[in-house]
């Protein structure tokens, strides 16, 4: 008969002792992350913006943040981290803990066109590395030339771009923001169009009231100069006419189809984020731009509210990485 040595069934008790207490430990694990996540937000929550004070991005967040604290018990920071078109601050997103205190207010620039600019050089994975908690926000971009250009509509500049040995030259932002592919991608709708990109959009709007650029494309922010008459709108980019220029047509109504090209605003916290807090901040922020206070600061500040809940937020930005990547094949911009 085998004899159990001592030894041996020293080992065997120790064993069993630990896989006793492994089998107590984890269902004690399991309620101190659920009972964190009930009482979820116990403290401070971090929202970064990866762009400057004084954005569109910065403006939108810090109108949700009073009232979102309000709803979520806790106070929301605003941190600003701009650099590399918003890539930095998401960075700093992606490495967080998916503990429901950090959070990113991304947009088409970080969240999207990075994906198409950057194919070889993304420092992460848009839609793998991050938790959709929710859109905000849109701003189309708007099509404007100087009043000695002689066209009225975006047919007309299209045809009329043609003519010039040349073709128009038009102002932006930098290369690989939603303004400047929007006119490569009026390119591969037949216009003959030169990028002049601005680090400082300022200066871009500046010289095109001087008449020394003819075209620029930007957001919303143009509709003064279009009201009082220095501008001449010729379109948005966006699917509906704007609620604070209800007579400027889209292009899409003008017979460009596709022609879109609006950035948006929404916000992400890191990969595996538990759903009852993705839930719980999305709940707050779509409470937020429901408030009728904010949603006229909104529409002020040029910027259009438009909520979506996380799954369709997630469908709504791999559509629009797609799209994005689609523009830069067929318009032939160089990336990274």
């Amino acid at each position: 008969m085998k004899r159990t040595t001592p030894n041996l069934r020293r080992r065997t008790v120790l064993v069993k002792a630990s896989q006793s207490a492994l089998a107590f430990a984890l269902p004690t694990l399991a309620t101190k992350l659920a009972n964190a996540q009930s009482d979820y937000p116990s403290r401070s929550i971090r929202v970064i913006v990866p762009f400057a004070p004084g954005s569109a991005t910065d403006i939108l967040t810090r109108h949700l943040e009073q009232s979102m604290s309000a709803t979520l018990g806790q106070k929301i920071v605003v941190e600003n981290r701009a650099g590399a078109n918003g890539v930095l601050g998401a960075q700093a997103v992606k490495s967080a803990s998916p503990d429901g205190y950090t959070f990113c207010m991304g947009s088409t620039s970080s969240h999207s066109i990075v994906a198409a600019m950057r194919p070889n050089t993304m420092p992460y994975d848009i839609e793998k590395d991050f938790s959709p908690i929710g859109l905000a926000a849109m701003s189309a971009n708007i099509i404007a030339i100087h009043p000695s250009v002689p066209v009225k509509n975006i047919q007309e500049l299209i045809a009329y771009s043609n003519t010039l040995p040349s073709g128009l030259s038009y102002a932006s932002s930098p290369a690989g923001s939603s303004n400047s592919l929007a006119g490569d991608m009026l390119r591969t709708k037949g216009a003959k169009l030169v990028n002049i990109p601005y680090n400082n959009i300022s200066q871009g709007i500046t010289d095109v009231l001087a008449g020394h650029v003819p075209v620029l494309i930007y957001t919303v922010a143009l509709l003064p100069y279009i009201r009082d008459g220095r501008l001449r709108g010729i379109a948005t980019l966006s699917e509906k006419r704007l609620t604070q220029a209800p007579d400027l047509p889209t292009a899409i109504e003008q017979g460009v189809p596709d022609m879109l090209a609006s950035a948006w605003f929404g916000l992400f916290g890191p990969a595996q984020l538990p759903a009852n807090i993705s839930q719980k901040v999305s709940a707050a922020l779509e409470q937020a731009i429901s408030d009728k206070a904010i949603y006229n600061k909104l529409i002020d500040a040029g910027l259009e509210p438009q909520y979506l809940s996380p799954k369709p937020m997630a469908t709504f930005v791999a559509q629009d990485i797609a799209r994005w990547k689609d523009v830069v094949v067929k318009a032939g911009v160089k990336t990274e």
